[in-house]
């Protein structure tokens, strides 16, 4: 643990080495977690982030200035989240946000960024409410570049339901997590739309469970074909690992975007044949330049893929933002990125609709475990 912590306050640093002269730069907060649970995910994006940059600032920045990042590790807590944010933008002055990962993460400091008029990003934060309050209306200063969890929910229905013809489910959630509630039960309405039946609705606590064994045996007591995972990395592939040394080797088992390569060291080859809607492809022939990049930079494959190119194209989405308002102003910045209509980035076109700050009509792909990695089984746009 010392030498993971080291090697994170060591990229921090590297990543903020060229904060000397404020003026001269266009500052842009990262918020990521390097540390903790999901520091796989937040490391990778902020390696993507600091390369989009670096590709933009070598063709001369925005608006004849160079973008700089200014990261905050935000170790998986809402709470260090807020004061990281507040931090951002009280004492660093950036002119936008971008991240986090998780939707719980924004939801929280949602209140903090639009009452400062600073814009927020969130990478992949699916929830409804990291962009619109109780009441559906929209927040003004906070965006996301990823696709919501109705729609996810709805994906993940049709691909059980209609693709799979799997029509008795069991789910397995994370009690106290906002992105794995909302998957949860976005997934419930649709399943049932199409015809399903929920046979098993059960939960655990994150980053405390670690042992499924039980609710894994009423599942398969249940009769259920097939187990959606609404919940993110370690402890589905806990979950996974332990249902097939139960014997539950035909039970179907698909998740979300909280799919990360990490899971096949815990799960192994108990991964193979599992289903997962996400955002990104690897295999997308658009996104080889990235990855090509990356590895040059970084002497690594970019593992979390998905946190990856979403966090290399919020970077682009942000530079056309600013060039697009004709100045560094964040209300302009707002309402450049609400305006945004047809941009292509590296990973999808992206036409943001004012009323929810949402993307429209951005296609689900679904990934399949298979011989060791994730690949490439389809994109799908249910109606």
């Amino acid at each position: 643990m010392r030498r993971a912590i080291a090697v994170t306050v060591a990229m921090v640093l590297a990543f903020t080495a060229s904060g000397a002269i404020a003026q001269e730069t266009i500052k842009v907060g990262y918020l990521a977690a390097l540390t903790g649970d999901w520091a796989a995910y937040g490391q990778t994006e902020l390696k993507s982030a600091q390369l989009a940059v670096d590709e933009i600032n070598g063709k001369g920045g925005v608006l004849g200035k160079k973008l700089e990042l200014v990261p905050y590790d935000f170790r998986t807590r809402a709470e260090d989240a807020v004061n990281a944010v507040r931090r951002m933008i009280e004492q660093d002055k950036v002119y936008a946000i971008i991240g986090a990962n998780g939707s719980g993460i924004n939801i929280a400091t949602a209140p903090v960024v639009n009452r400062a008029g600073v814009s927020q990003i969130g990478t992949v934060s699916t929830n409804p409410f990291v962009t619109v309050d109780n009441d559906g209306k929209v927040r003004p200063y906070s965006f996301r570049i990823c696709f919501t969890d109705p729609y996810q929910g709805k994906v993940l229905a049709y691909l059980a339901a209609q693709e799979m013809g799997k029509k008795k489910a069991a789910i397995l959630y994370d009690v106290g997590n906002e992105y794995s509630q909302g998957l949860r039960e976005f997934f419930i309405k649709s399943f049932t739309d199409y015809g399903g039946e929920i046979a098993s609705d059960l939960g655990f606590r994150g980053a405390v469970d670690v042992d499924f064994r039980a609710q894994l045996t009423e599942i398969r007591n249940s009769g259920a074909n097939v187990l959606v995972l609404p919940n993110m990395g370690k402890e589905m592939a806990l979950t996974i690992k332990q249902a097939r040394e139960l014997g539950m080797a035909d039970l179907l088992i698909i998740g979300g975007d909280g799919y990360a390569d990490f899971m096949w060291e815990i799960a192994g080859s108990a991964m193979e044949g599992t289903y997962w809607v996400n955002h990104v492809a690897p295999e997308d022939p658009a996104m080889q330049p990235f990855f090509t990049a990356y590895k040059e930079k970084y002497n690594d494959e970019c593992k979390e893929f998905v946190n990856g190119v979403l966090a290399y194209d919020s970077v682009y989405w942000l530079a056309d933002a600013i060039e697009r308002g004709g100045k560094v102003d964040r209300k302009a910045v707002r309402d450049a990125l609400e305006s945004t209509k047809g941009l292509q980035l590296h990973h999808a076109v992206l036409t943001i609709d004012p009323a929810d700050h949402n993307p429209k009509d951005k296609d689900a792909v679904i990934l399949e475990c298979k011989d060791g990695k994730a690949k490439f089984y389809k994109k799908v746009r249910p109606e």
